[in-house]
């Protein structure tokens, strides 16, 4: 397993905040409760999610070769 210390592991840690955001933007309560603030930790988050929407097709793929390299790579 990646550790957050290392680039790898900055790297997955991103992707999945990235991802995880983008999904709970999709859900109409949570998007309200969670996402709604554009300042501080839920800014943060609201941002993941734009960028998550926005650029899916990256996200997805950078996430299909980031699992390919922590489990075939390292």
């Amino acid at each position: 397993l990646p550790t957050v210390y290392s680039l790898d592991g900055l790297l997955v840690f991103g992707l999945l905040l990235v991802c995880t955001c983008a999904y709970l933007r999709k859900v109409p309560r949570l998007r309200a409760w969670l996402l709604s603030e554009r300042r501080g930790v839920w800014g943060v988050c609201h941002k993941a999610a734009v960028i998550g929407t926005r650029l899916h097709v990256a996200v997805s793929m950078s996430c299909l070769l980031m699992a390919f390299y922590v489990l075939v790579g390292k």
